[in-house]
């Protein structure tokens, strides 16, 4: 028998499609609406291009404030502004309060790569986190579905796209939603 695991939802921003790219955002959001939402003080702003400082950057919370480091806990939700070493640690102590965890992304590839580096690597992820992401992209596909289909559309939350807490949000509600369905594989 399988130990019962903690569903969560991540997703992350990003300075470029590039091998040394580096994490502007990074989100996770659980079935109960706890959450854990960082931005990065230490991305590297030259490689972002007119599309990410339009479309990610202007949904930023502080990264153009002048503040080094802070931690906000409002209830169920917290909020961390860092550098890379103050967000590992801070995620740390946030995913320490799971048990087994699970994670679900959007197209991955790029996310868990970023997520495993923010810890020195997959290796050095913690323990509780399964050492494999799951896609929603492919989960559309299992359930009949088109993979490319809008995730704020089909979600119906009317967020917004590339903040990493809201795409996680809306990656959550598909994931939901998706469940209900038969598959049709």
């Amino acid at each position: 028998m399988s130990e019962p695991r903690t569903l969560l939802f991540m997703d992350t921003e990003f300075s470029g499609l590039t091998q040394d790219t580096s994490l502007i955002s990074l989100a996770l959001v659980d079935e109960e609406n706890n959450s854990f939402y960082a931005e990065f003080s230490d991305f590297k702003r030259e490689q972002c291009d007119n599309w990410i400082k339009d479309n990610v950057l202007a949904h930023s919370l502080w990264i153009d404030q002048e503040i080094e480091y802070f931690t906000r806990k409002d209830g169920s939700q917290q909020q961390v502004f860092g550098d890379k070493t103050f967000v590992k640690e801070q995620l740390s102590r946030w995913l320490a309060e799971y048990g087994l965890v699970k994670i679900w992304a959007d197209c991955p590839a790029w996310d868990w790569v970023l997520f495993a580096e923010l810890f020195g690597g997959a290796l050095a992820i913690p323990k509780n986190v399964f050492y494999m992401p799951h896609d929603i992209a492919t989960l559309f596909s299992i359930k009949g579905l088109n993979p490319d289909t809008s995730r704020a559309e089909f979600s119906g939350l009317g967020l917004t796209l590339h903040n990493a807490l809201d795409d996680a949000l809306m990656i959550r509600t598909c994931y939901q939603k998706l469940m209900q369905r038969p598959d049709c594989l």
